[in-house]
């Protein structure tokens, strides 16, 4: 099942929740705040991302500038990097989603027609 991780009063979020069900592809929606993707799920996008660990985080967000983590990063490890992304929902990047044979973050709408439609 595709699991999508949102913040509801992110305007993009709702528009790739819209789209997908316009596209009638099936989904579960998790709120990002309360429950963050999980470490497993973090190393999996992360993998699938290239290893471009910055492609993981909420660079626009209050809390990512807050605890300066554009400087911090090159100096972290992956463990300790999934470890804070996976505690603080705030710094993953949104829409963040995961399923059978896709991974993606922020909303592109031809990535998601590439991913979904073919």
């Amino acid at each position: 099942m595709l699991t999508i991780y949102t913040y509801a009063n992110c305007e993009t979020c709702r528009r790739a929740a819209k789209w997908l069900r316009a596209h009638d592809v099936a989904f579960v929606e998790r709120p990002i705040r309360e429950t963050p993707p999980s470490e497993t799920e973090l190393r999996r996008m992360l993998k699938a991302l290239g290893g471009e660990r910055r492609r993981l985080l909420n660079t626009s967000g209050r809390d990512y500038r807050e605890q300066k983590l554009g400087e911090k990063l090159p100096a972290l490890s992956e463990a300790a990097l999934v470890a804070l992304l996976a505690g603080n929902g705030n710094l993953v990047k949104r829409p963040f989603v995961l399923g059978d044979g896709v991974a993606l973050t922020g909303f592109d709408e031809a990535a998601w027609a590439s991913a979904f439609l073919g």
